[in-house]
């Protein structure tokens, strides 16, 4: 974790992870209610990327496929599957590339401590995001990401 808690790089073991984490002010519930909600991941995503869900379930679940519209310069279309998930605590997809983003929610008094993880090891070709300097990338985009589901779910 970075010295300023909001997230940093693991590293060991060979893993090739960036994270970020926040306390957020809410009960687990309604943060993953948003996350288990294709239509809902546009509000919240940090990078600007993710435009728009597409012919998807209303709610995730362990297996299940959903699309996004996507905009990295150009326009194009992802297919993710739901390849981890714990309801209330873990969700988390892959698609062709096979990188992972992983939402992990662990209660405690203060409400919520969100960690969202970008997780190429188990990538088609991990250099590759190393190369284009997806992890740093992703890092501060995650921070975003996070912020903005605070604001979604906080109650002022």
């Amino acid at each position: 974790m970075s010295e300023d808690g909001t997230g940093g790089t693991t590293t060991g073991s060979g893993e090739r992870v960036v994270s970020a984490e926040r306390q957020i002010a809410a009960a687990p519930e309604p943060i993953f209610d948003l996350l288990a909600d294709p239509a809902a991941h546009s509000r919240f995503d940090g990078s600007g990327t993710v435009k728009a869900a597409r012919g998807n379930p209303e709610r995730l679940s362990l297996g299940a496929r959903f699309g996004m519209d996507m905009r990295v310069g150009l326009p194009y279309r992802i297919s993710n599957e739901v390849v981890e998930f714990e309801e209330n605590r873990l969700i988390a997809w892959r698609h062709l590339g096979h990188h992972i983003w992983r939402y992990r929610l662990e209660p405690n008094d203060g409400g919520t401590l969100v960690t969202e993880s970008f997780d190429w090891g188990s990538a088609r070709f991990p250099p590759f995001y190393e190369w284009v300097g997806y992890p740093a990338k992703h890092e501060v985009n995650m921070a975003k990401t996070l912020e903005r589901l605070a604001e979604l779910v906080e109650v002022s």
